[in-house]
């Protein structure tokens, strides 16, 4: 299902603009007709992704690792109490944390290019 455009434009002006680039994993819903058809609609430019490389995902290289640290060896009774630890992690993220991560991004991606497109260690 593809988002609903009114509700973007109340909840984030701006949003359906030209100039947003995105960068996806190419999973099956982010590379289907329609999601594509959508994204040229509004502009979107896509970085391309090589398959299979979680070293070039942020949300693999910077996010998961720490959130797996911080949550290891917790147990839970409710979901509530998951997502209640959850935003306690996320409040308590330093400032730059996401912004470390960006410029960590640019890095690995000249790793990749140096290497022709191979896998990227960390």
């Amino acid at each position: 299902m593809l988002p609903d455009t009114a509700a973007i434009r109340r909840k984030r002006p701006g949003l359906l603009r030209r100039g947003v680039v995105l960068q996806h994993d190419n999973a099956t819903p982010h590379s289907a007709n329609l999601t594509q058809q959508w994204l040229q609609r509004y502009g979107w430019e896509i970085l391309p992704h090589p398959a299979h490389s979680p070293d070039l995902a942020p949300s693999d290289f910077h996010l998961f690792g720490p959130l797996k640290r911080h949550l290891g060896g917790m147990a839970f009774e409710t979901e509530d109490d998951l997502i209640s630890e959850l935003r306690n992690w996320f409040d308590n993220l330093d400032v730059d944390f996401f912004q470390v991560g960006i410029n960590s991004l640019l890095s690995l991606w000249q790793k990749c290019i140096d290497l022709h497109g191979d896998y990227v260690e960390k």
